[in-house]
């Protein structure tokens, strides 16, 4: 299967493609893949996450699935790269990883049917959809800062083409242990549905990625844990965690929280109190 990656190779942006240990340019230039600077694989327009389709993930929040599927959006500032340090801001403490599977659309895609959508698919890539959950209880509607936050949607590290996405598995590791264990064929939608229900009403161009979905066990991360997203066949997309340059400021907007809602969240626990019980003191 083909593999695109794009480096920042003598100053620029360069599309390269893999070959064993080394990344090659269209000009011959090769760097190994261990001395390269990765960026995302794709410039997309926009980033949207459907927000539950494993049902690992949705037996362990006990609750059920809507009929459809429901979405939110990552801005384009979120992105973040392979080897890409990802930014616990100072003063928050929920930071969870949540490995997926990133679909990247090939070309223009408007009112077009499920059977229609792998045609409209370049390949895929892996993706660590963090969520800032500290920001839960004022976004929880738009997930903005939650899932938006700057460095929270790193991709990579190349683009799949020709790849099957039925039957793979996803694990995410955290300092080399195994922190998640699913498979794409636990999604109550695959990817060509995702595709096609967005492009119902939302064009969708080149580039664009499809975010689809985490299994069961997201859980926090600290500053210092190295987290990797390994999809069979796609590859493992590694990353750190840092703290960030500078607290959260204190003299506009709402503030870290750490209520109920926040720790079920995160924790993954508790799900029939959720939003019930009074905040913490």
């Amino acid at each position: 299967m083909p593999e695109y990656r794009r480096i920042l190779l003598d100053g620029a942006a360069v599309q390269v493609t893999v070959d064993g240990d080394e990344l090659v340019a269209g000009d011959g230039r090769r760097v190994t893949t261990e001395d390269a600077h990765h960026l995302p694989p794709v410039v997309p327009s926009k980033v949207i996450a459907v927000h539950l389709n494993h049902r690992s993930r949705v037996d362990e929040f006990r609750i059920g699935l809507p009929d459809t599927p429901t979405y939110f959006h990552k801005p384009t500032s979120a992105l973040n790269s392979h080897q890409g340090a990802v930014v616990r801001p100072e003063g928050c403490k929920w930071l969870n990883y949540e490995g997926e599977v990133a679909i990247v659309v090939g070309k223009t895609a408007r009112n077009i049917s499920p059977a229609e959508a792998g045609e409209y698919i370049a390949g895929y890539t892996v993706a660590n959809d963090y969520g800032l959950h500290d920001f839960r209880d004022t976004d929880a509607g738009s997930m903005l800062r939650v899932k938006g936050s700057d460095t929270l949607c790193p991709l990579g590290p190349g683009l799949v083409t020709d790849w099957d996405f039925h039957g793979k598995r996803l694990r995410t590791y955290v300092n080399g242990e195994v922190v998640q264990d699913g498979s794409t064929d636990e999604m109550t939608w695959d990817m060509h549905y995702l595709v096609a229900d967005i492009a119902r009403t939302i064009t969708l161009y080149p580039g664009d990625v499809l975010l689809s979905g985490t299994p069961a066990n997201s859980r926090p991360v600290r500053p210092g844990d190295v987290v990797e997203v390994e999809v069979e066949g796609l590859g493992r997309l590694t990353n750190h965690i840092v703290t960030g340059p500078a607290a959260i400021r204190t003299d506009v907007g709402a503030q870290p929280t750490e209520s109920e809602e926040v720790l079920s969240t995160a924790l993954g626990g508790d799900w029939e109190f959720r939003g019930i019980r009074p905040p913490r003191r």
